[in-house]
């Protein structure tokens, strides 16, 4: 009873100081979105011009966010299924992937016209800028990956997978891509240059892994797990599980705050977990704030230090972007 009674004050003095934590990301703007119905997915970010592009995949719709004033820009109809979406400053374009009638669009920001459509992309979801070739790369269908060469609207190079990529990321001091692909249990890593399979790191313990993050600088992958709820540290180096710690359930989106060494996990039970990297292979959680149900999915700008979190229009909570400084 006695080691009872004391896990319980232990738990209990966690939820307290995770609720009392309000300087690791303060509340600011919350801005509604009126008539958005169904889930979101994912952001892309015009940080010198304060446009925040949200895929409001349940809607059919992009929603633009003027977030220096607080309030919707544009509502971009049209789509289907949006998931993934890219701001391409250079060419002043947003690229959106639609799951429903496979393509990826390509919209001119200005006026927010569908310039182009790729098809032959089922199921086109996460979206990344090759930080090398100025490529695009997209994931598609029951295991693939597409490379868009910058300034064309033509697939020029695919690599294989054995399921549905989800989230990836690309490294910027080297041409390796890895990729989480929940559906076979791995994490793939492909050598973006090459086109090609480089390695396959199981996931039997951990699974349904969907978001990813990267720390370059300490060989450092991040993979958020729903079965079950973890976060799991690989090092990229030698592929391998460093470290795992609990998270909150249901997570779509994660994403790493290098200045301030902490890693922000959106999570749909309802919270937004900070976990904090106090060396390469040593992680705690020391926030767990709480937001709204089904609020999964957000975007974090190291450049405005702000996470931008997508709500959901859910009974009594309508849909709305809360905006939460990093402190």
């Amino acid at each position: 009873m006695k080691c009872a009674a004391s896990l319980l004050a232990v738990t209990l003095g966690f939820s307290l100081n995770a609720a009392e934590s309000p300087e690791l990301l303060k509340q600011g703007q919350t801005i509604p979105l009126p008539g958005v119905k169904g889930r979101f997915d994912h952001f892309s970010i015009d940080a010198k011009g304060n446009r925040l592009f949200v895929a409001a995949l349940g809607n059919n719709t992009v929603e633009v966010i003027d977030v220096a004033a607080g309030k919707r820009l544009h509502s971009i109809p049209g789509m289907s299924k949006p998931q993934g979406v890219l701001f391409l400053a250079d060419r002043n374009e947003l690229l959106v992937a639609n799951g429903d009638d496979s393509t990826l669009k390509f919209l001119d920001t200005a006026n927010f016209k569908v310039k182009h459509s790729l098809p032959d992309m089922p199921d086109a979801d996460n979206v990344r800028l090759d930080p090398h070739s100025g490529a695009t790369w997209v994931g598609y269908g029951d295991g693939a990956l597409a490379q868009v060469t910058s300034g064309s609207y033509k697939s020029a190079a695919t690599i294989k997978l054995a399921g549905h990529p989800e989230s990836f990321q690309l490294e910027k001091q080297g041409s390796r891509v890895f990729v989480n692909v929940p559906d076979s249990k791995e994490i793939v890593v492909a050598d973006a240059a090459k086109h090609e399979v480089l390695a396959k790191w199981p996931m039997k313990q951990f699974q349904a892994n969907f978001p990813m993050a990267l720390d370059e600088s300490n060989h450092r992958l991040f993979v958020g797990c729903r079965k079950p709820a973890r976060l799991v540290i690989f090092d990229t180096e030698a592929g391998k599980p460093v470290a795992d710690l609990a998270i909150s359930g249901d997570t779509d989106d994660l994403f790493y705050d290098a200045k301030r060494k902490r890693i922000y996990i959106s999570c749909g039970d309802g919270f937004i977990d900070v976990v904090e990297q106090s060396s390469a292979d040593n992680y705690q959680r020391v926030a767990k704030i709480p937001t709204a149900a089904g609020a999964r999915t957000c975007f974090f700008s190291s450049d405005l230090d702000r996470l931008y979190l997508a709500v959901p229009d859910r009974g009594n909570q309508k849909a709305e972007i809360r905006v939460l400084k990093a402190q």
